[in-house]
């Protein structure tokens, strides 16, 4: 199943992707993809469920119908650093000897297609396509090899970061992580049964139609099943819970010289088999 949540900010309503592309509404099944819903037996309810039979929401879904983030209500939006070994190579520093673990406040979440907001006063906001893990089964000290059963699905995440905010403000990463509108996810969450081989998964990202992001989740280093047991060691994962993986090399700040967006521009990105997104960027 494509799960997704569809309509204006705030008011999203819960829907499925039916085989010809169009948004069908489940909004007299479940009240949101959020919660319960996204538990094993919350999903086992939606693929009972016969698509055809739903009805028909107007309108082309990322074109005149906006999707708003693939999951509701998250309660943690937990990123992984430097996870990419060609990443790593880019921003010329070690592969951790272990997950790098920081986080992304859950106000920065908006929907695959809303613009993205340049903070006031940035000077190195950049890009990054990630993989982003949606937690279905919660749990603590998640055993690696049951780890896997925890998954609601897999969607799109556009890691925004600024830079100058990230590394050199006094702090942790997470002031250039967090700003509003730095985590758009979506346009669907991919239930694990369509997604063949995500450790294979061809991702990019494409700046006013140059590409600069042409990776795949195949050089990850630590893969699906560790973080999400890495993870729980600290913390006890829910529903609804994104962890974004990290992300491939190709951002701006690899650049030579270092390439950062001012406004204007337009990125689009995606990943094989979980869909795409468009921002326009402007300034706060």
């Amino acid at each position: 199943m494509k799960l997704l949540r569809f309509g204006a900010p705030g008011a999203e309503k819960p829907g499925v992707l039916d085989a010809e592309g169009r948004v069908r509404d489940l909004s007299a099944h479940v009240t949101d993809i959020a919660g319960d819903t996204l538990l094993p037996e919350g999903m086992a309810k939606l693929r009972a469920l016969d698509i055809s039979t739903l009805p028909v929401v107007a309108g082309t879904p990322q074109k005149d119908l906006r999707l708003g983030p693939c999951v509701g209500r998250t309660g943690k939006f937990i990123c992984i650093g430097l996870n990419y070994a060609d990443h790593a190579e880019e921003a010329g520093m070690d592969i951790p000897p272990e997950p790098v673990i920081f986080g992304k406040w859950t106000s920065a979440i908006c929907g695959p297609d809303d613009a993205v907001e340049i903070p006031r006063g940035s000077e190195k906001t950049d890009w990054e396509v990630e993989l982003g893990i949606v937690i279905g089964k919660g749990g603590k000290y998640i055993d690696e090899a049951d780890a896997l059963s925890h998954v609601a699905g897999f969607c799109v995440v556009n890691d925004i970061s600024e830079r100058d905010y990230q590394l050199n403000r006094a702090g942790t990463w997470d002031k250039g992580k967090g700003n509003d509108t730095f985590g758009p996810i979506g346009p669907w969450l991919v239930t694990p049964d369509e997604v063949e081989d995500y450790n294979g998964l061809h991702m990019w990202l494409d700046v006013d139609g140059k590409r600069y992001q042409d990776g795949s989740t195949a050089t990850m280093v630590y893969k699906v099943p560790h973080l999400i047991s890495y993870c729980s060691q600290f913390m006890s994962l829910q529903p609804g819970d994104i962890i974004s993986t990290g992300t491939p090399p190709g951002v701006g700040m690899g650049q030579t010289p270092p390439v950062y967006l001012k406004g204007g521009e337009t990125m689009r990105l995606g990943i094989e088999g979980l869909g795409s997104q468009t921002q326009a960027v402007r300034r706060a």
